[in-house]
């Protein structure tokens, strides 16, 4: 049997996606969510990938706020994944 993916949940339970975005969005309004927001956002002006629709996501390097490199979206969210799995998650 495949794993269901997270989105693939979410369409099947739309109430459940309703609480998470509830959720996310009292989150990203925490000093902690502001903070991460501002860091992505100083960075995709920092790369010059804010607003010029490139397809590009601005990743940090690990440990880093400040500095980064321009990077295709599904290979960013992928590097979380790796660091999951190193520490016995997922």
């Amino acid at each position: 049997m495949a794993k269901q993916s997270t989105a693939d949940y979410y369409k099947k339970h739309p109430d459940k996606a309703a609480n998470r975005r509830k959720q996310q969005r009292a989150y990203m309004q925490t000093e902690k969510g502001k903070e991460i927001r501002r860091n992505a956002d100083r960075l995709n002006l920092k790369l010059g990938t804010k607003g010029n629709h490139d397809g590009l996501d601005a990743a940090h390097y690990k440990g880093s706020n400040t500095e980064g490199r321009l990077q295709k979206p599904s290979e960013n969210r992928k590097s979380r994944l790796k660091v999951r799995k190193k520490n016995g998650r997922a």
